[in-house]
C-alpha cells in the first residue's frame, strides 16, 4: 500500500521550457472537416504547480481542447503553447514532457501491470537504467504491487484507472491531462484515484482535468473554466463560481407532479415572498428556489403552498453547488445526456505515448 511518501516522484523541469504557465492558448479554435466548429476563441492562462478544472456537458468541447493541448488534433486557429513549447513547431517536445490519461484506458489487458508500465518507460524514452526502480515506485504508488504480473484482462476497472494512471506518470511529467478519469467507477475507486491526483499535484505537478463529477472539481481545482458550445462561458475558483449564484437554495419536494411544480412555481414568482427576483428550476421531485430571502422566508413559502392546497413532502436549505453554477450558467445540469463531440472520431486515434513512440513530428 502506498503510504503518502511522494518524494521520489517531485516532479522535475528538465526538457520543459521556461516560464510561468504550462498552458497558454489565445483564440484557440478547433474546426472539423465537416465543418463542425467544436472550439471556439478559447483563451486559458494556467499556471505551473495548479490543479485546473475543466467542465462542460457532452459535446461542449472538452475532450477536443484536451486533444489539442496534447497534439492529438491541429488547431485551426490561434496560439497555443504547452510547457513553453509551441503546438505547432514543437509537438514531440510537448508530447516528451506531459502525461495523458484519456476516458478510455490505453491499458493493454493482455500484457501484466508490470508489462504495461515497461511498455510505457519504452514509449516515454525512460533511461533503461531507471526504469526497474521506476515501475516499481509506480506499483506501489496505484497500489498494484501485489498484483504486478497478473496480467491486466483479469483486473478490475478501478485496478484498470490506476494502472493507467501509473503509465502517464512514468516519465514525471510536469503536466498531466486527466479526460474524465473517475467515470465509471466506483466511489471509493474514485475517492482513491483523488488521493494519488492530489499527492502528484502537491508536489508541484500541474494537472488539467476535464470532469462531469461536480463534486470532484469542488474538492479537487484551484480554478475551473466552463465551456458551453465550444465557448469558454465561465472561470474562476469552485468557491468565486458558487457565489456567483448569489444566495441560498430552497429544495422543496412536492407529492404531485408536474401541476404541482407548475402551481408552486407561480407562486414563488407572482406572491411577493422575496425581495429579489428568485430562480425557480423545476426538480424530479418539485422545485428549487434561489434567493438571497431563502432561509428566511422559506416558513412563509411553506404556509403559502399548503394555503394552495398544495402537498409538501420535503423542505431543505442549503448553499449553492457547482451543479447549481452549471445550471445558472448553461440552462442544464452537468450529467444532462448530450451527443458527444461531433468530428471527435477525427481525432488521430494515438495517445502521446503512442505518438512518442513514433517519434515523429505529426
Amino acid at each position: 500500500m502506498f503510504d503518502g511518501d511522494m518524494s521520489s516522484y517531485m516532479t522535475d523541469t528538465d526538457g520543459t521550457a521556461q516560464g510561468d504557465h504550462a498552458i497558454e492558448t489565445d483564440g484557440l479554435e478547433v474546426t472539423y472537416s465537416d465543418g463542425t466548429e467544436a472550439v471556439r476563441g478559447v483563451s486559458l492562462s494556467i499556471p505551473r504547480g495548479e490543479f485546473f478544472g475543466f467542465l462542460g456537458p457532452n459535446g461542449a468541447g472538452k475532450t477536443t481542447t484536451i486533444k489539442t493541448l496534447a497534439t492529438l488534433l491541429r488547431p485551426t486557429a490561434g496560439s497555443v503553447r504547452v510547457n513553453g513549447f509551441d503546438v505547432e513547431s514543437e509537438p514531440r517536445k510537448i508530447r516528451e514532457s506531459i502525461g495523458y490519461m484519456a476516458q478510455e484506458t490505453s491499458v493493454i489487458t493482455e500484457m501484466t501491470a508490470r508489462e504495461n508500465l515497461r511498455f510505457a518507460c519504452d514509449a516515454y524514452g525512460v533511461p533503461k537504467r531507471d526504469r526497474s526502480g521506476r515501475i516499481e515506485e509506480l506499483l506501489d504508488l496505484v497500489d498494484l504491487a501485489d498484483v504486478a504480473d497478473k496480467r491486466a484482462e483479469g483486473f478490475s476497472g478501478g485496478m484498470k484507472k490506476r494502472l493507467d494512471a501509473a503509465m502517464a506518470l512514468v516519465h514525471r511529467p510536469p503536466l498531466v491531462f486527466l479526460d474524465e478519469p473517475t467515470t465509471g467507477l466506483d466511489p471509493k475507486a474514485r475517492n482513491r484515484l483523488w488521493e494519488y491526483f492530489e499527492a502528484i499535484n502537491d508536489d508541484g505537478t500541474t494537472i488539467f482535468l476535464t470532469t462531469q463529477y461536480l463534486e470532484e472539481a469542488d474538492y479537487l481545482c484551484d480554478r475551473l473554466s466552463v465551456i458551453l458550445d465550444g465557448e469558454i462561458v465561465a472561470e474562476g475558483s469552485p468557491a468565486d463560481l458558487k457565489r456567483e449564484v448569489g444566495g441560498e437554495i430552497l429544495d422543496i419536494e412536492l407529492e404531485d407532479g408536474a401541476d404541482a411544480r407548475e402551481r408552486a412555481a407561480d407562486i414563488v414568482r407572482e406572491d411577493g415572498l422575496f425581495s429579489d427576483d428568485p430562480t425557480v428550476d423545476a426538480t424530479d421531485s418539485g422545485i428549487s428556489v434561489t434567493s438571497r430571502d431563502a432561509r428566511q422566508r422559506g416558513p412563509d413559502l411553506l404556509v403559502a403552498l399548503r394555503d394552495a392546497g398544495i402537498a409538501v413532502t420535503g423542505f431543505n436549505v442549503r448553499s449553492p453547488t457547482l451543479d447549481d453554477v452549471f445550471l445558472a450558467i448553461t440552462g442544464e445540469h452537468i450529467e444532462d445526456d448530450l451527443p458527444d463531440e461531433p468530428g471527435a472520431e477525427q481525432a488521430t486515434g494515438e495517445t502521446p505515448a503512442a505518438a512518442a513512440a513514433d517519434g515523429g513530428e505529426r
